[in-house]
């Protein structure tokens, strides 16, 4: 079984109030993307991680992950989320069975997880790491009124890295070319095109990185060891 990594690295940061991409921003003294990339190194093994940035970025994704130059690719994404994960899809190498797609912006994923996502996947097609919600969700109208409460024993966060058997993402890229822009996750995206998603349950750490208190947060990880 061979699995290939893409790490769709195109965010531009505006909610952390950076003037550069997320993956850029500089957390315990490295760019946050390397941290992420580091991550992934011991698994992905002779397999090459396909990195998707913004294109006007090239030079300084280049620089960032100069330390893992033997062990990336580096490819220019598209506007949407969406666009840099088929930009890395047409990338993959043509034996590879499993893809894993991976928020840069997650760099305290446990390997466990990923380890337990690929075997799910290799058994169901298509899973998902995803933590199961403590809080109590509220839907609210367009009013911002309360609407209703769903029941929150069957609600999930989802979060990466997610992993398909790589048919399953190619065609589902392909059946979805109207929806993929009104969804905002592969395995959202593999559900609507027909296929089943296991869930597989992760850890809180491994949370998105998107406002600057999350960097004071990740800070405090990293001092603790936590990285």
């Amino acid at each position: 079984m061979k699995f290939q990594i893409i790490i769709p690295a195109a965010g531009l940061g505006r909610r952390l109030g950076a003037d550069q991409p997320k993956a850029l921003v500089p957390l315990a003294g490295k760019p946050l993307i390397l941290h992420t990339l580091e991550r992934f190194a011991p698994m992905a093994g002779n397999t090459r991680m396909i990195v998707v940035h913004p294109e006007s970025w090239h030079k300084e994704f280049a620089a960032a992950t100069a330390s893992l130059h033997d062990s990336i690719i580096l490819l220019p994404g598209g506007l949407e989320r969406s666009d840099s994960v088929e930009a890395g899809l047409k990338v993959l190498d043509r034996d590879t069975d499993i893809v894993v797609i991976h928020d840069a912006a997650r760099p305290f994923i446990r390997l466990a997880a990923v380890h337990n996502a690929v075997a799910t996947a290799q058994q169901e097609g298509a899973a998902t790491v995803a933590i199961p919600v403590s809080d109590t969700i509220l839907q609210g109208d367009e009013d911002a009124f309360l609407e209703r409460t769903p029941d929150r024993s069957r609600l999930w966060a989802c979060q990466t890295p997610q992993v398909f058997q790589t048919h399953i993402i190619k065609e589902a890229y392909k059946q979805a070319i109207e929806i993929r822009r009104a969804v905002t996750d592969d395995a959202s995206l593999v559900r609507l095109a027909g296929f089943p998603v296991k869930l597989v349950e992760g850890n809180a750490i491994n949370f998105k990185i998107t406002t600057p208190e999350d960097i004071v947060y990740a800070e405090y990880l990293v001092q603790r060891g936590m990285l």
